[in-house]
This record gives C-alpha cells, structure tokens and sequence, in this order.
C-alpha cells in the first residue's frame, strides 16, 4: 500500500497536470487535509479505502443517508474524493468517470479522438455510436496519457485500463471495449499503435436476447407521481421530466436536450430529434403531459435564456450535463413513495421506458405502432418486450401434454 501523503501529493500532481481548476484544487486540498488528520488520529499511515469511507461516514453520515435516500451534493462530492484516492491508488490514473470539469484533450490526442470520429462517420456508423465511442475514446486516450501516451501504448496499458472498469454492469464493459477495440482498429491502421495491443483487447460476450427489461408495476409508477411535490420548481420539473418519459416513452437523454423549438403547442405535437438514431419522431402532445410542462416552464423553471426546457436548479443554473442520466430523480421520488428500489433491479429513467412499452403491448398495440412511439429502427429492438410480461408469455406457452405433430420433409 502507499502512504497517504504520497498518495495525496500524486494525485495533486495529476489533477494539476490535467487542468483541474484551482479553485477546484483548493477545496480537494482541505479535504484531503482532514483526511490525512483522520488517518493520523487512527495511527494508520498507508492507504485504506474503508478508513477512508469511515472517514466520509463521519464527516456526513453518508451510509445513513444513502438509506434514507437523503443525499445532498456535497456528501457525493466528499465520497468521490475518497473514491477518486482509492481509484488512483489502484490504477495511477483519475478515471474519467471524476473529470467532468477536467480541461478536454489537447494535442496527439485530441487529434487522434477527432479522426476516429470522423472515420465512424464516413463508415456510417449510428450517431449514437459516434458519440459513445468517441467518449469512450477519449476516456482510453487520457488513461494513455498517465501511461506515456499512445505512442508507448501496449498490451500492459491495456490491461490497466479494462481494470478500471471493475464494477461496471457487463453491457457497459461490453460497449466500452467495443469501442476501445474500434478505436484500436482505427489507431492501428495509422500507426498510431502496435497492431499488438488490438489483439489484446478481451472478448466479453453479452447478449440482448438473455435479458429481460426491467419494468415498474403501474401502480408504482402511479404512487411515485403522486408523491412528488409540485408545490415546489423542482417538483415541477421532476413530474414534467418523469410524465414525459412514462406517457410518451422518451429517452432520458431525449428529455434532458428537450428545447422550446420541439412543442408545436398548437398542433398538441412533439418533435424529437433523437440522439440514438438521429431520427426525429413525432409524438402527441397528451394533456397531462402538456401541462405539466407548463406548469413548470410557467411557475417552476428558472428566468434564463437557455433553449433547454429542463435545467439544473442549483449553481450554476444551466442544462443538465450530457453524464446525468436523470436517474437521482426518480430514485429519489420512488423512496418518498414507499416504492421498493432494490439494488437487484436497474431502477433508471429508462425502465419507464421499458414499462410503456410493455403496456402497449399487453394492450394489443402492434408491434410496429409502438416501435415508431419508441423511436425504433426495427422492430426486432421492439419484441424484447414480449419478455418483460408474464401474461404475454403466458399466450405463448406449449402446451406439454399436446401431441407433437410430425414435421413435414
């Protein structure tokens, strides 16, 4: 293990070294101070990330929170600094899953990120993959860049960054070594990188077919509405932001770009330029729907020239940023419901989502209807659903007793 000192004086260095603020480093400064006095008190002088959390519990009482559903910014903020020592204590690097306020590349790169995404282009590839793997991309350059950038990328390097992705659901490692691996064929090709470390990159085999998309009970959904406050701006907007996605099947990231120029108030319509597909769909404007979001823009959203609909209430007032998947918002909403949130079900914005489409398809909706409401390519993407009801798998059971028929040759 490393000293706390040390640790704290390298990882100072690297966030200076990736243009961290000063203002930023001032405040990560204190904290890391008061740390290492919690550390000392104990008469521990290496690295321990549960002394560390213990620290973060005292200083907060973050777990109790965390229960309660009662987390405030600033105990997030605190937990990352702990997390952020025990990651760079681990892989000598700062993941980019803290960087939202780091300077963005420069340089070797920046260039490389650039090209690759232009080379995605001229393949045709989906806009949302683009830009997934860009990111993505781009977090394998910066990691690079701790590990004498991509110049002296190996095999080594490359096993140090899938460390990193400990933790992380299997469909999210799957996307973002597909995308290493894309960058790594692109990189290859011109000579930015031995051909040596695309063949090290590991296979990880995940299917959509073997999973079954998480849904809310309607009656859940029901309660959780219910027990939102719109006495208050934030109320407003979560309900807005919570309808939209339970009534018209919007995609969080969808909702979160949502701009004035989409409501066609007159002809009671939505036009939604979808950042998956790059396809723009047009929806019914429901009333609940409507006014909800005229409740908020009316009496809830802050005065600012932002062509978002929805923004951040709290400083800086401004969009929500493209990492915020929403997801606080209804998990926040579901516990003052009383609605179970279990760490064994995904629980996002997109489970609305999939709720929608399951009613719809309970209700007798064809199937190619609610693909054009969810905005989907295929309806292949759509039948995924047929998993999520028990009662549709009910219509499609055998029946074991029935005699088998003789296949024809």
């Amino acid at each position: 293990m490393t000293a706390v000192s040390a640790l704290v004086s390298g990882l100072d260095a690297e966030l200076r070294r990736l243009g961290y603020k000063d203002s930023t480093l001032v405040w990560y400064r204190g904290c890391w101070r008061r740390m290492e006095r919690f550390f000392a008190a104990r008469g521990v002088e290496e690295f321990f990330l549960d002394v560390a959390m213990a620290w973060v519990d005292e200083a907060c009482g973050f777990f109790d929170k965390e229960r309660a559903g009662a987390l405030k910014p600033n105990d997030i903020y605190l937990f990352r600094v702990a997390q952020m020592l025990g990651d760079y204590a681990l892989h000598g690097a700062v993941l980019r899953r803290y960087s939202r306020s780091v300077a963005k590349l420069d340089g070797e790169g920046a260039d490389a990120v650039v090209r690759f995404q232009a080379w995605l282009r001229s393949a045709d590839r989906a806009v949302s993959t683009v830009r997934v793997y860009a990111t993505v991309a781009g977090e394998f350059v910066a990691f690079a860049g701790t590990h004498g950038g991509l110049a002296r990328c190996d095999a080594a390097t490359l096993q140090a960054f899938v460390a990193t992705l400990a933790g992380y659901q299997v469909k999210t490692v799957e996307q973002k070594l597909c995308a290493v691996r894309s960058f790594l064929r692109f990189a290859c090709a011109g000579g930015l990188v031995d051909a040596a470390v695309l063949e090290a990159v590991p296979a990880v085999r995940s299917s959509k077919r073997v999973r079954v998309p998480s849904v809310w009970d309607p009656g859940d959904v029901a309660r959780i509405l219910d027990a939102i406050d719109r006495g208050n701006p934030c109320g407003k907007r979560d309900y807005a932001i919570i309808v939209l996605i339970a009534r018209l099947g919007l995609r969080g990231v969808d909702v979160r770009r949502l701009e004035f120029a989409d409501f066609d108030w007159p002809g009671n319509r939505l036009s939604v330029a979808q950042a998956k597909t790059g396809h723009r769909v047009q929806l019914p404007l429901l009333k609940e729907v409507g006014w909800a979001v005229i409740d908020y823009i009316r009496h809830g959203r802050p005065v600012c020239d932002y062509p978002q609909v929805f923004l951040r209430h709290h400083a800086p007032i401004g969009p929500f940023s493209e990492q915020d998947h929403l997801h606080q918002i209804l998990v926040k909403h579901a516990r003052a419901a009383h609605v179970a949130v279990s760490e064994q079900r995904r629980h996002g914005m997109h489970s609305l989502r999939h709720t929608l489409a399951t009613r719809l398809m309970e209700d007798g909706t064809p199937v190619e209807q609610i693909a054009d409401i969810l905005g989907h390519r295929s309806v292949q993407s759509t039948g995924v659903y047929l998993k999520s009801s028990l009662g549709l798998l009910a219509t499609c059971a055998l029946d074991p007793d029935a005699p088998v028929q003789q296949a024809s040759r």
